[in-house]
């Protein structure tokens, strides 16, 4: 029984090929493909709309020099909201429950913004473990526990949004089985429970639009303090 809930979060698989890769593509297959002109039908207007909006939410606290980072961040922010609404179709395989992709995604990211900031500003960076006008007996296990606060900040964006999802999608599935079960026994508590699956849905809605959004913004964050 509990492996049955948790069957929907096994990666799809072909003929022996796993098809998270098409899972993750296929969204991007949804967007309209540009044409000769800027904005050709109301649907690439909404989208340039939408895009615009993520673009000056995420770049409004950064500086200049932040702002080469609007292409990769808007994209990002894009794909993880799109698969994460995708995901709550029936029938469908929500890549972004893997643990294994979202460390992927924001490993390599927050490396670079690490990256960027000791290039750029070595100093400022390093000062950041070291907060100004810390007593002297305590600055070593102050840099320590600012080390481990850093190097904390991947898994913590991977786990985040994994434990949202995989939480939403599992009290889904729990829910809709109890009303199932509940039919042909006591249809008036199946027609409670339906509703309170409705109202789950539409809060895992809000959830899988807000985990992307907090995936990407303390991206843009990190990015922030090492520029």
């Amino acid at each position: 029984m509990n492996l049955s809930f948790f069957d929907q979060f096994m990666s799809p698989y072909l003929l022996g090929i796993p098809l998270i890769l098409l899972s993750t593509l296929f969204p991007a297959l949804l967007l309209p493909a540009p044409g000769n002109r800027w904005i050709t039908n109301r649907l690439s207007t909404l989208q340039s709309w939408f895009l615009h909006l993520i673009t000056k939410q995420l770049m409004t606290p950064l500086n200049k020099n932040g702002h080469k980072w609007a292409l990769i961040l808007t994209s990002l922010m894009t794909l993880l909201l799109m698969i994460n609404l995708l995901g709550l179709l029936p029938y469908t395989f929500t890549p972004t429950t893997q643990l294994s992709m979202n460390m992927a995604l924001a490993f390599p990211l927050w490396l670079a913004t690490l990256l960027t900031g000791l290039r750029n500003q070595p100093s400022a960076s390093l000062g950041h473990l070291l907060p100004e006008g810390t007593p002297t007996p305590l600055i070593p296990a102050l840099i320590l526990i600012e080390t481990t606060s850093l190097l904390i900040r991947p898994l913590a964006l991977g786990v985040r949004l994994t434990a949202n999802l995989t939480a939403g999608h599992l009290l889904i599935q729990l829910i809709s089985t109890a009303t199932t079960a509940l039919l042909s026994i006591m249809p008036a508590i199946s027609i409670l429970t339906t509703l309170i699956l409705l109202l789950l849905t539409i809060l895992e809605v809000a959830v899988a639009m807000i985990q992307a959004y907090v995936f990407v913004l303390l991206l843009s964050l990190y990015l922030q303090e090492n520029i």
